[in-house]
């Protein structure tokens, strides 16, 4: 699981703000209480006194610690119990005046030695779950809220199943591909059918399950991931060049890329290779890709050099949409 410096950035730049907020609030709080209860603020001063401090002075003085440690220990056993019992009598928690991390199992640091706490991660989804926002309406777009309603019960010219039957099936299969991401028997999805049939919408439920499960996940088009791969080979300007090749890092290394529309860009000798580069890329690390294209398989074998379209067809799911153009009938029940 590999999330971008982006987005890790973000995540942990939340979970500052978020730790600054709390401190900020338990600061006001307790400026409140002290105000109150003037006797609990000289309590937290006596506790702040150390023992470390009281066993360096028995040390300089050549004495035994043990008696001393004991002392402050009794001491501070005291005042906690005079102060948790001011609290509340007054009505607060016994605990009002402590620092408590949101998180008990990092403190609210996002770390357990090297390991990456569940807290921070969770902001890593959320980050994810932002940045796919911009492409896709994902308020909307869910396994949840896709309906069946406008697919036809009846036969479909040239297919075994009826339209509905048929995206019964894609659907199972899209949903389970999410659900069971990085385990499921299928590692690489191509979704394949004329406009309007619900391969985006799919596409963007498959985005946003995988996301939130802590995943990397990449949604652009093809005109777009492909003209990345162009800025870095061909652009004479260095920050250009340098944004470029930052993208073209997303998707190569990314958890799970969505390359939308592929077929929509201009197929040049470069974008062939580029094209190739990223399948293979891809494929040879073991990375997961979903790829939604009007063009029929057929298509894609005559559009594309024999060696991308053998990975696509021999290396992916290869699932095809069909029926009536879901958009023109949701406006024609308008």
């Amino acid at each position: 699981m590999a999330y971008e410096a982006e987005v890790l950035r973000r995540a942990s730049r939340r979970l500052e703000e978020e730790r600054s907020r709390r401190s900020a609030g338990l600061d006001r709080r307790r400026t409140e209480i002290y105000q109150k209860i003037p006797r609990l603020a000289e309590i937290d001063r006596q506790l702040r006194r150390t023992i470390a401090g009281v066993i360096s002075a028995a040390l300089r003085a050549g004495e035994d610690p043990a008696p001393a440690i004991g002392a402050v220990r009794a001491e501070n056993l005291a005042l906690q119990a005079e102060r948790a019992g001011l609290l509340v009598r007054c009505g607060y928690p016994p605990d009002a005046l402590d620092e408590k991390p949101a998180c008990p199992r990092c403190g609210d640091s996002g770390w357990v030695g090297a390991e990456m706490c569940g807290c921070l991660k969770a902001l890593c989804a959320r980050e994810q779950i932002a940045e796919l926002s911009k492409l896709l309406d994902l308020g909307g777009q869910s396994f949840d809220a896709f309906s069946l309603d406008y697919y036809s019960g009846r036969p479909w010219p040239g297919e075994a199943l009826s339209p509905r039957e048929n995206m019964e099936f894609i659907y199972e299969v899209c949903l389970s591909y999410a659900q069971k991401f990085e385990k499921f028997y299928f590692k690489n999805l191509f979704l394949t059918g004329a406009p309007g049939l619900g391969k985006t919408f799919l596409s963007a439920c498959i985005a946003r399950a995988v996301a939130e499960q802590g995943f990397s996940v990449v949604y652009d088009t093809a005109v777009n991931v492909l003209a990345q791969f162009e800025e870095q080979k061909f652009s004479r300007d260095a920050e250009e060049t340098r944004g470029a090749r930052a993208e073209t890092r997303r998707y190569l290394n990314c958890d799970l890329l969505i390359l939308d529309d592929l077929g929509s860009e201009m197929t040049t000798p470069f974008v062939q290779s580029a094209l190739y580069t990223l399948v293979n890329a891809r494929l040879t690390a073991g990375r997961r890709t979903v790829v939604s294209s009007n063009l029929s398989m057929d298509e894609v074998r005559r559009r594309y050099s024999p060696q991308t379209a053998s990975r696509l067809e021999g290396e992916y799911r290869v699932l095809p949409f069909y029926g009536e153009d879901i958009r023109l009938l949701r406006k024609q029940r308008l």
